[in-house]
């Protein structure tokens, strides 16, 4: 695989930023290309994610996460499934005076995750390795998960996680008719967002689901 060097990953980093119309200090921007760094090389010993090419890394997994940056509103968040923290830590990086939560049940990639909370500086993010319907925590004001599990399953095993009035932000492929048709009883679609993710092909939905 051709070498790719750290002005790549930051041009396409920005790139993408710049499309997504967002605006991140280069504290920020710095941070996302440290942890993209720390991913790569985490990544060939410990197989955290099927992704290998720095390049679409920085598209399928940087860029993907800060696009729902404007669909986040909470003190306080947890991210569901998150594999090495994805979109945990890229929230936790843009928002610092958010308190992010991360939670997988996979020992290797929290390891890693504390590992990138520790050279960052991270102090906003709390990293947690279990498996979701074994945790009862104070209720978040939003639940994300980013290709986590079926709609009907995420509610049911982080139902307890989400407060009365909050929501769950349920990062999507394709409109998932048919699993918005199980949905538990008492929960609703309350909108959906179609995402444009520079650098990648196929559709992206943001799905906000909450109690009735």
């Amino acid at each position: 695989m051709q070498q790719i060097s750290e002005q790549q990953l930051e041009t396409a980093l920005k790139k993408g930023i710049s499309e997504l119309d967002l605006d991140l200090s280069e504290e920020k921007i710095n941070k996302l290309i440290n942890y993209l760094n720390l991913l790569i090389k985490w990544n060939k010993a410990y197989n955290l994610t099927a992704v290998r090419d720095p390049l679409e890394m920085v598209n399928r997994h940087l860029i993907d996460s800060l696009s729902i940056v404007p669909y986040v509103d909470a003190k306080r968040i947890i991210d569901v499934g998150s594999g090495p923290g994805l979109p945990g830590i890229p929230l936790a990086i843009c928002y610092p005076e958010m308190d992010v939560t991360t939670l997988d049940s996979n020992g290797k990639k929290t390891r890693f995750q504390l590992q990138a909370k520790t050279e960052l500086g991270l102090d906003n993010l709390t990293v947690i390795n279990k498996r979701v319907e074994n945790c009862d925590f104070e209720p978040f004001d939003q639940v994300i998960s980013r290709a986590f599990a079926s709609l009907e399953d995420m509610i049911n095993w982080t139902h307890q996680l989400c407060k009365k009035d909050g929501v769950f932000l349920a990062m999507k492929g394709l409109y998932p008719e048919e699993e918005l048709s199980a949905l538990p009883d008492g929960y609703e679609l309350k909108i959906c967002h179609r995402l444009n993710v520079p650098g990648t092909d196929g559709e992206r939905h943001l799905l906000v689901l909450g109690r009735r």
